[in-house]
């Protein structure tokens, strides 16, 4: 099994934040039997703690073990166009709260790998209820 590590728990990591970067690198530690990677739109979200520098990303991906050159796929597209669209209607009708399409696109980029390690695993559940998501924090 193979689990996408979302933003926000590298992020965590990256900043040392005080409140959950302990919790989120022993989660890592317990899931690393398996494969960790990031969805290739991690990558972009991780720009802004990182200045930018592509190089320092993936040296800090290589320090923690995450992989970062898992591919999108043509079924990542397929699912993330049927989410957003079932997401859209469900917005527009004033049933659920705002959801940037990064969420999304990670949520269907987990959903054929595996798993997915999030704090926020309320932003994946409702729209991947078959999705296994490990929440760090509890």
């Amino acid at each position: 099994m193979a689990w996408v590590i979302d933003t926000c728990v590298l992020i965590d990591i990256a900043i040392n934040d005080p409140r959950f970067a302990l919790l989120s690198a022993q989660k890592l530690d317990e899931l690393r039997n398996n494969t960790l990677i990031v969805c290739p739109i991690t990558l972009i979200e991780l720009a802004p703690a990182f200045n930018g520098k592509v190089i320092d990303i993936h040296h800090f991906l290589d320090a923690i073990g995450v992989e970062y050159h898992a591919n999108w796929q043509t079924t990542d597209t397929e699912n993330t166009i049927r989410t957003w669209a079932a997401y859209t209607s469900a917005r527009r009708a004033g049933l659920t709260v705002k959801r940037p399409i990064a969420d999304i696109m990670i949520g269907a980029f987990a959903q054929e790998r595996g798993g997915l390690v999030t704090r926020n695993p309320a932003d994946f559940s409702a729209w991947f209820p078959k999705l296994t998501i490990v929440n760090p924090v509890s």
